[in-house]
Order: structure tokens, then C-alpha cells, then sequence
């Protein structure tokens, strides 16, 4: 990788040192066992961290099994408070001992509601907050509106000890709404925690790899940021049923250009790298426009669902 992007200029004589981010992202395999699987997605952070890495990025719900590939109530037992969970202070113990930030996906009791959520931990181990997944999906093999409430926390970008970072979950990943409200908080970077895979047999064998890559691939270009997703892999079994899911793992980050930087393949357990030049890419941003040729007063159609403006 070379040491500054081609896109990017040369900041000012005296200008303060430029910040390069390195970030891994986590592609792996998940059990039916949550202790060993927590265990292996800690393996992991480590070895990112001594490979130089300053922000890791785990997939979506590593827990456990994907259980939304089927509606079985026994499952919502899977399910924790923030407030004593079982694994978050133990990452958050990870973070201040290697001095990462570690965006956690897990699977949150609040009351009688249930949520796909995300804590943010900074690089001291402390908990910047929650985000819950807005977009909540429902179909073969991804029944979640079975497991989760729409999430109502809003998009969030957190100040991190790397820099401002906005962190969608999966299908999220698809709206550009959530990618651009992330940008308008400040964020620097999108982060995509992800498990997704095959479609079911009615969908004609439909792949879906490439248009998920190509949809954040745009999300990077019309934002002029980096992007990255970190998926599974490997076949799971539903918990109840015949079915089957096989995560197709290739996990990637793009840069400010939509190009991608760093790749996993399809099957295999692995960390992906990749070194952000958030200082270039800030400089771009600016010069590229988007953000100062918007027009929001143009944008009613965008918040009702038909696009038919709004009346009093």
C-alpha cells in the first residue's frame, strides 16, 4: 500500500502531522458455543492489535449461530442488558489494554424490548454509547423483526481516539440515508458490522456479494469517506429446521474514490488491514463539494415514505 493515496494532495508547509489510521476487520467463523466464540473474537482483536492496528472492526451478532434464520421464542434468551452483560466489559478491558477502539455488536434486552444494538469502546476501555440498528430486515433466512424492535437510538458517530466514526449494522449498510447522516455528524468512516450470505432457494440463487459491495462502494463515493464491512463465514445451520446459511465473508474497505483497498475472499478466517488516511481524505471531501452543494430544503420527499410532500 503506498504511504498516501494518489487522490490526495500534500497538506500546507507547518500544517500539523497527518493522521493514518490503521484498521482491521475481523472475518470469522461462528459456533453454537457464545463462550468460544467470544474467546476466538478476542484471539483476534490481539492479534490485529499486534499487527498495528488502532480501530477492529468485529462482525455483526459474533456471539453466536445466526438465530434469525428462523422465529423460535427459546431464543430471545440469547438476549442481555448493557448493565451487567456477559462479554461487553471484558472488551472493554481488551480496548484499554491494547489501546483500540472497538465497535461491539450484541444483543440487547431493555425491558420488554429487544434490539440489534452496538457499543462503541474507545481506545481507554471507556463505553461512548449504544447505537440500535435502524433498518431491521424480514425474509427467508433473516427473519430479525421476529428478534428485534426497530432501533431508536438514531445514527450515531462517535469521537474516538482515531477520529469520528459512524457505525451502521448490516442491513443498514443498503440506505444511503443512514451512510449521510452519519457523514453530517462528522464521521470520517463508516463501519458496517455484517452477516450476510446465501439467499434462499426462491430467490433463483440470486449472490448478493457484489451489489452489497457496490452499495457501500457508492456510500464512500457520494461521502467521499472510507467505508468498511466486516462479514462471517462459513455454514451455519438454522437452530430449528432444515435450513442452511452460508455467510460469504469478503470482507473490504474503500476509500474516498470507491475503490477498494483491502479484500478478504469468500471462505476464509482472516484479518483484513488497511491504512487510513483520514487527514488526505478530509482535504478531498472538502474539495470534492458534496457537503457544500447540498440542498436540504429540497429534501421533504425524504422523510415520508411515498415521497408526496407532507401536508399540514
Amino acid at each position: 500500500m503506498p504511504d498516501r493515496p494518489n487522490w490526495a494532495s500534500e497538506p500546507p508547509a507547518g500544517a500539523d502531522p497527518e493522521r493514518v489510521a490503521r484498521l482491521a476487520l475481523v472475518q470469522m467463523a461462528c459456533g453454537d458455543d457464545r463462550d468460544a466464540n467470544v474467546d476466538a473474537a478476542v484471539r483476534h482483536v490481539r492479534a490485529a492489535a499486534a499487527q498495528g492496528a488502532q480501530l477492529v472492526l468485529l462482525p455483526e451478532l459474533f456471539e453466536y449461530l445466526y438465530w434469525p434464520q428462523v422465529e423460535a421464542e427459546h431464543l430471545f434468551a440469547l438476549a442481555h442488558p448493557v448493565a451487567g452483560h456477559p462479554f461487553l466489559g471484558r472488551f472493554q478491558a481488551l480496548a484499554a489494554e491494547l489501546g483500540v477502539v472497538l465497535p461491539v455488536s450484541f444483543f440487547e434486552r431493555a425491558g420488554q424490548a429487544h434490539f440489534n444494538s452496538l457499543m462503541m469502546i474507545d481506545a481507554d476501555g471507556s463505553a461512548l454509547g449504544v447505537y440500535r440498528k435502524s433498518h431491521i430486515p424480514d425474509g427467508p433466512g433473516y427473519e430479525e423483526k421476529y428478534y428485534f424492535n426497530p432501533g431508536d437510538t438514531g445514527f450515531r458517530a462517535w469521537r474516538t481516539a482515531v477520529g469520528t466514526v459512524g457505525v451502521g449494522v448490516c442491513w443498514d449498510q443498503w440506505y444511503p440515508e443512514c451512510a449521510r447522516a452519519m457523514a453530517l455528524q462528522g464521521a470520517e468512516l463508516l463501519l458496517y458490522p455484517t452477516a450476510i450470505g446465501s439467499e434462499p432457494a426462491a430467490s433463483g440463487g440470486l449472490d448478493t456479494r457484489d451489489m452489497w459491495q457496490r452499495a457501500m462502494q457508492g456510500h464512500a463515493v457520494a461521502n467521499a469517506m472510507y467505508v468498511a464491512a466486516s462479514n462471517r463465514v462459513g455454514r451455519e445451520a438454522a437452530l430449528v429446521g432444515d435450513g442452511v446459511a452460508e455467510f460469504y465473508g469478503s470482507s473490504f474497505a474503500a476509500d474516498p474514490t470507491g475503490a477498494v483497498i483491502a479484500e478478504a475472499d469468500r471462505t476464509s478466517e482472516t484479518l483484513v488491514l488497511a491504512d487510513l488516511h483520514l487527514d488526505a481524505a478530509r482535504r478531498f471531501r472538502a474539495g470534492f463539494g458534496f457537503f457544500r452543494d447540498r440542498r436540504p430544503e429540497l429534501y421533504g420527499a425524504l422523510m415520508t415514505s411515498d415521497g408526496r410532500p407532507r401536508r399540514g
